[in-house]
Parts: structure tokens; C-alpha cells; sequence
């Protein structure tokens, strides 16, 4: 995307950012369900009227945290990614990235993958943006099938009809059978749900090592889904 040109499109810009950056902060503070253009317009010293020019409804405030939130979350799993590494590694790197956003952006992990905020719906432009960190997973599941060293063990198959037909052509490259991308989704799943329950303190008293656990559940759920690691 080009840069803004004009002065006019400049100021704009900078302050949908700063817009942006006091509705993380509201989030925060009340939660996503609570967000209110008047609050942020207040925080930033605007006029009310004024933030409607921006964003004419909520609605559009939390597409636009959520859009931002997706996609930082997968810029953070694509960056940790090297291609030319071995499947293991990559695979680690990218579940620590996403591990170590989710730490620091503890409220838009929440609006992403927390409680439906009600009355909301986000809408499908959003799903692009949602697919980059799962999608930075599957490639690695891909890549490691096309190079020989895909190593799923044996297991229940998959019903065919439980999974999307659309997700078996997502992926560029060596083709996953359904039993493989189910794999993939239940990596992704439990990517997700270990972040959430250690960010909500449901492995306190459960797990005496956070993050030596999450490392744990990376390794089985790499192994699940058939990622060879070197030191296994």
C-alpha cells in the first residue's frame, strides 16, 4: 500500500492511528463490549462529531481494532518464520512469536479470540487477515511434506465432512490430505486455547512452568501434526 501523499491524507492517517491506539486502550479499561466512540473522542480531546468521520460506528471502531489485531498477530508468526530452516524450528519459532505478541497485547488477544462481543459481527473482510498466523503453521506442515520430512503419526482419520472444503486449497505447494489439515487446525486450536488459558490464569496451580508447559504443548502438537524435531 503507498504511503499518503498529501498533508491532508498525512494528518488523516495519523490520527486513525491515534484513534486506534486510545480504543486499545479503552479495551483495557472496559472491555471490548463497553468500547464507546464518545469515550475515545474524550480521551483523545476531540469533539464526538468529530471521531464520526472517522469511524460513523462502533461497529466499524472494532473492525478496524480487529482487522489491526489479526494482522499483527500474523505479521508476528511470519517474521519468526524461516523458510530455510528445519520444519521443528520453524515450527517453535513461530508458536514462541505468537506466544510473546499475545503476552504484550494481552486485550487484543482478547478481542480476537475472547468472549463474541454481543451484537457484533465481524464482517468477511476480516477473514483474510484472521488466516496469516494459522496459515504461517500450515506452511510449514506443507513445506515439510514437499521436502520428505513430514512425519505424521498413526491416529483416528477424519471425517472428510467436518472440515471445509475450501481449507484443502488454501495452501500453495505440496498438497494436506483432510487428516493432515485437521491436524493443522487442531495445532492452531490448541495454539490459541494454551495463550488463553495462561493469559486468563487457568494453568495457575495447575502447571508449575508457564512457559516450559507452552513449549511442551508446541512439541506434541508439532509431533501431532507430523513436524519432525531433531532432538526427538
Amino acid at each position: 500500500m503507498n504511503a499518503p501523499r498529501t498533508a491532508r491524507e498525512r494528518a488523516r492517517a495519523e490520527l486513525t492511528k491515534e484513534i486506534l491506539s486510545a480504543a486499545k486502550h479503552q479495551l483495557g479499561e472496559v472491555g471490548p463490549s463497553a468500547l464507546s466512540l464518545r469515550a475515545v473522542a474524550r480521551e483523545l480531546g476531540m469533539a464526538s462529531s468529530a471521531i464520526y468521520r472517522y469511524f460513523p460506528s462502533r461497529d466499524e471502531l472494532l473492525t478496524a481494532l480487529i482487522l489491526d489485531g489479526y494482522n499483527d498477530i500474523g505479521s508476528a508468526a511470519e517474521g519468526a518464520d524461516d523458510p530455510a530452516a528445519e520444519p521443528g524450528e520453524r515450527w517453535l519459532a513461530i508458536w514462541r512469536a505468537v506466544r510473546e505478541w499475545s503476552m504484550s497485547h494481552r486485550y487484543e488477544f482478547a478481542l480476537l479470540f475472547g468472549t463474541p462481543v454481543p451484537g457484533y459481527a465481524a464482517p468477511q473482510e476480516t477473514a483474510t487477515a484472521a488466516g496469516r498466523m494459522p496459515l504461517a503453521l500450515a506452511r510449514v506442515l506443507s513445506d515439510a511434506k514437499a521436502a520428505g520430512k513430514f512425519r505424521p503419526p498413526p491416529g483416528p482419520s477424519c471425517d472428510p465432512s467436518l472440515v471445509e472444503p475450501g481449507m484443502l486449497d488454501l495452501m500453495p505447494g505440496e498438497d494436506l490430505v483432510v487428516d493432515e489439515v485437521a491436524r493443522g487446525i487442531l495445532a492452531w486450536n490448541r495454539l490459541v486455547g494454551v495463550i488463553s488459558f495462561e493469559l486468563h490464569g487457568h494453568l495457575n496451580n495447575v502447571t508449575a512452568d508457564d512457559a516450559g508447559f507452552f513449549e511442551y504443548t508446541a512439541r506434541m502438537e508439532g509431533t501431532v501434526a507430523g513436524v519432525p524435531f531433531g532432538d526427538a
